[in-house]
C-alpha cells in the first residue's frame, strides 16, 4: 500500500521530517519525535504488555530501534506514525515472548507470612504464569470466532477496528491514515464492535478469562 505525502497532515509531515533528520544522527530531532510521539506509543506498548515498568523498558528499545533504522522509513510506504506504531507493536510482542522464555528461580523453601503459622508455598504464586491445555484450547477457539465474524464486517469497519485495536492508533489517527471524517471513522468502530459482539454471541464465544 503506497501513501501520498502531500494528502498527510501537518503533523504527519513534522514527524516524516523529523525522521529524516533523525535518520542523519541529528539528536535533537531525535529528542523533539520522543517528546511528540512517546506516550502513543506507550499506549499502545501497553495494550499489549500491560506491567508499567517493562512497557517502559520497550518503549527505550523502540526508540534505540527509530534511531538506528530511521534511514528506512519510506514516506511512499507508510506515515510516520503508522511506521513508529509498527515498531512498537513488534517490540512490545517481542518482549511477551522474551518474557514466557524466562526461567522462574523460586526457591522451594516456605516463606513466612505476616504470622509465623501462616506459611505458604513461594512456587504456588506462580502456578498460573502459563496457559495450560484448555486455556490454549479457549484462546484459539475465540480467536477463530472472531476472525469468522470480523468476515461479517464492511471493508470500513474491519479497517477501522484493525487500525484502532491492532496498530493502536486514536480515532483521529484512523481518520488520518484512512482519508475520511473523524465521525465516520467513530461510527465504523461502535458499529463494528456492536457487529462483532452480537455475533460472537450468537456462537456462544467467550474471551479467555470470561
Amino acid at each position: 500500500m503506497t501513501t501520498r505525502s502531500d494528502d498527510w497532515t501537518e503533523r504527519s509531515r513534522e514527524l516524516a521530517a523529523l525522521l529524516s533528520r533523525v535518520a542523519l544522527g541529528d539528536r535533537a530531532a531525535f529528542g523533539t519525535l520522543y517528546q511528540r510521539t512517546s506516550a502513543h506509543l506507550l499506549g499502545v506498548v501497553l495494550r499489549i504488555n500491560r506491567d508499567r515498568a517493562q512497557a517502559e523498558d520497550v518503549l527505550q528499545e523502540v526508540y534505540v530501534n527509530v534511531w538506528r533504522a530511521a534511514q528506512s522509513f519510506d514516506a511512499a510506504l507508510s506515515q510516520p506514525l503508522t511506521w513508529l506504531t509498527s515498531i512498537a507493536r513488534n517490540r512490545a510482542i517481542d518482549s511477551l515472548r522474551r518474557r514466557q522464555t524466562e526461567p522462574h528461580t523460586v526457591s522451594t523453601t516456605t516463606a513466612a507470612g505476616p504470622d509465623d503459622d501462616d506459611e505458604h508455598d513461594m512456587l504456588q504464586d506462580f502456578a498460573s504464569d502459563d496457559a495450560g491445555p484448555l486455556e490454549l484450547l479457549g484462546r484459539a477457539s475465540y480467536a477463530r470466532a472472531i476472525q469468522s465474524c470480523m468476515g461479517g464486517l464492511s471493508g470500513e469497519q474491519q479497517q477501522s477496528l484493525a487500525l484502532a485495536f491492532y496498530q493502536g492508533l486514536s480515532h483521529a489517527e484512523v481518520a488520518e491514515h484512512l482519508k475520511q471524517p473523524l465521525g465516520s471513522v467513530k461510527s465504523w468502530v461502535r458499529r463494528g464492535l456492536l457487529a462483532l459482539k452480537a455475533c460472537l454471541e450468537r456462537m456462544g464465544a467467550r474471551p479467555e478469562g470470561a
